[in-house]
């Protein structure tokens, strides 16, 4: 890089005041500081938007007046943190949970990765652990199929390896690529989110995981998902259903590879849960609404709230 990338941490809190010291704690001792960091509150019940404003990392709080999911609120606060002055334009965003713990080096491990690798960068993801040190299942990177050896030498080089997909928990995203592809889809409101707007940079782009950055995911259990998820089980479904039918992220080839891989995934989900009444419920109702009806558009979701301008600005007329 000829200059020094401005960056732009976009961190979506909700109901963990405790996770969101941390978290911001973390990012104010990252040996490479973000330029900037948006806390996106989604309307939480607690006092996470007044410790995020008094925290001493600085950190520009947004409170939204209603819970719009993890979705809506990488959307928002993406939105809010590209609608800048220009001189104040992030090159990259860093998006992550109020659960996300980056380690001190995290940030400077993502950006060496982009100054080494020998081609532009749509988004690089760091790995993700436990509290215990092991790899993290809920956020395994999908690993870029049908790699040339040349390509797959050039990601060596810069401590990295080319991916298919990537998770909102550090994500370090080009913001020309956010402005070229829009906003996640905030109707998703959760899960499968990340997928389909990693995969939708990704479809013609480059990402690149990098094991060199770590981040501790502090879930209260370790498990992927698929771990007796209960009445949520309804947008694993119907996300996945839009995800593969109305979306533009995946290919012809892909889209019957991923319904296969979902469909193995739910008879998982259902052999080990000990509510299988609530899962059919869900289920039924996903499938119902992901065939019957289509996600409405970020802006329309997004109406309403204190960043609805710098979202209807962004995504133009995207859906």
């Amino acid at each position: 890089m000829s200059e020094r990338p401005r960056v732009s941490v976009v961190l979506v809190a909700y109901n963990r005041r405790d996770l969101l010291i941390a978290a911001l704690d973390a990012l104010a001792a990252q040996s490479r500081p973000a330029d900037e960091v948006v806390v996106l509150d989604n309307s939480s019940d607690d006092d996470s938007a007044c410790v995020a404003a008094e925290h001493p990392v600085g950190a520009r709080v947004i409170t939204l007046d209603r819970n719009t999911g993890g979705a809506g609120g990488f959307a928002a606060g993406m939105a809010a943190a590209l609608d800048v002055p220009t001189e104040r334009a992030p090159d990259w965003v860093w998006l992550m949970d109020d659960d996300t713990i980056p380690t001190p080096d995290a940030l400077a491990e993502l950006l060496r990765a982009v100054d080494s690798y020998e081609g532009p960068v749509a988004l690089l993801g760091s790995r993700v652990v436990w509290h215990d040190g092991r790899d993290h299942p809920m956020n395994t990177p999908r690993k870029r199929p049908r790699v040339s050896t040349e390509l797959m030498d050039v990601a060596d080089r810069a401590g990295a390896r080319p991916v298919r997909s990537s998770s909102f928990v550090s994500m370090l995203v080009n913001t020309k690529a956010v402005r070229y592809h829009g906003l996640p889809i905030a109707d998703y409101f959760i899960w499968n989110d990340d997928f389909e707007y990693s995969c939708r940079l990704l479809r013609h782009g480059t990402g690149l995981y990098v094991p060199g950055s770590v981040v501790e995911h502090r879930t209260k259990t370790f498990g992927a998902t698929d771990a007796d998820p209960g009445p949520r089980f309804y947008y694993e479904v119907r996300n996945k259903i839009w995800m593969i039918t109305r979306s533009t992220a995946l290919s012809g080839p892909e889209r019957i590879l991923y319904s296969g891989a979902a469909v193995r995934r739910w008879v998982r989900t259902f052999g080990r849960s000990t509510q299988r009444g609530v899962l059919a419920r869900a289920a039924l109702q996903g499938l119902r609404d992901g065939v019957l009806k289509a996600p409405r558009s970020t802006t329309v979701v997004l109406s309403g709230l204190p960043v609805s301008g710098a979202v209807a600005r962004l995504q133009g007329r995207r859906p």
